[in-house]
């Protein structure tokens, strides 16, 4: 078995939760009842990994943790009880918009003067910052569709045919070598970056956690695939600007061909799928189901609260000249020296 297919290490505890799930991967015991879910932070870092460690088994899993406790009946039940109370705090916080066509609207609009992560990255970030943001992006970046592809058994039609295009894409079109986290880890390999599969699980924020979670929570429940029909909708209709953004920040930085290559790619390739999913997922999906046009439009919007938040820790700890990650790697690059 290859580095690249083989599961990460399991990650240090955040609380109770996760030290629990810990646990019981590693030795099994007693896991921890689902009123101790109900309790904890839904945006917390105990939660989250926990979350995370319970979808992680659907994945690659875990170095030394059993294949087979990706169906363990007691897991379910606790990711269950995680799963509602994320779940609940997403439809409480996430801004509503009043219909489908204002929140797909509201996702076409570019800011004049635009103050997000890869506005500020291509304007003040240095190569630390850079390094730090695909640190923290590599959990899904080198997973990039996998929890997308989830939905393809409860599409059909039109929409399903749309999406499998999409992400034939995605994977590269057939060529390994174009596999889109495969060109991640080559932007990583650019930027000094370990290109393990769950390196930096263990330095990632519960912000970044939780948009991860998001997808799979979405990808992984048939009554969700609206929702992640809007959640793939919100990444690929604001991802050919963004792209261009964070191509230019590499570019400014010097920070090596593949890692502008990534970008590069990708805004060409999602200004091309944005249309796609709009005028076939979304419309396919909607002229079969049209009850659920306000789980697209959920799933938009909880994309957006939760990009939100993790762009919100990002720029604090930058601006502040601190690193965003909970271990970091290294002390952020000294400032350059003034020039007398």
């Amino acid at each position: 078995m290859t580095d690249e297919c083989r599961g990460p290490e399991l990650p240090a505890a955040r609380g109770p939760l996760s030290a629990a799930v810990l646990a019981y991967l590693r030795d099994g015991g007693a896991l921890p009842p689902a009123e101790a879910a109900a309790q904890a932070p839904p945006y917390g870092d105990d939660l989250q990994l926990a979350l995370y460690l319970c979808y992680e088994l659907h994945y690659r899993g875990f170095a030394g943790v059993p294949a087979d406790r990706e169906w363990d009946p007691g897991l379910l039940r606790l990711r269950a009880a995680l799963e509602q109370r994320f779940l609940a705090a997403l439809r409480a916080d996430a801004p509503v918009h009043g219909s489908l066509d204002d929140a797909l609207a509201a996702l076409l609009v570019e800011p004049v003067h635009g103050t997000g992560v890869s506005h500020w990255l291509r304007d003040e970030g240095e190569l630390w910052h850079l390094r730090e943001y695909a640190a923290q992006r590599s959990l899904y970046h080198l997973k990039e569709a996998d929890p997308h592809a989830w939905v393809l058994p409860r599409l059909w039609g039109r929409a399903k045919a749309a999406m499998a295009a999409v992400e034939f894409d995605e994977f590269g079109g057939g060529r390994g070598d174009r596999v889109h986290a495969r060109l991640f880890a080559d932007l990583m390999a650019d930027l000094g970056l370990d290109t393990t599969y769950g390196r930096y699980l263990d330095a990632a924020c519960a912000e970044a956690l939780a948009v991860v979670n998001m997808m799979s929570l979405f990808g992984l429940h048939r009554a969700l695939r609206g929702a992640l029909v809007g959640h793939f909708a919100a990444v690929e209709i604001t991802s050919s600007p963004g792209s261009r953004r964070l191509a230019e920040a590499m570019r400014r930085t010097g920070a090596g061909a593949a890692a502008e290559f990534f970008y590069d790619e990708h805004v060409e390739a999602d200004a091309v799928h944005e249309q796609v999913v709009r005028h076939e997922v979304i419309a396919g999906l909607l002229q079969q189901e049209p009850h659920l046009a306000a789980d697209v439009t959920f799933g938009i919007d909880a994309t957006g609260h939760l990009e939100d938040r993790f762009g919100e820790r990002l720029l604090e700890a930058w601006r502040a000249g601190r690193s965003s990650l909970r271990t970091p790697y290294g002390p952020p690059a000294p400032a350059p020296a003034a020039v007398s």
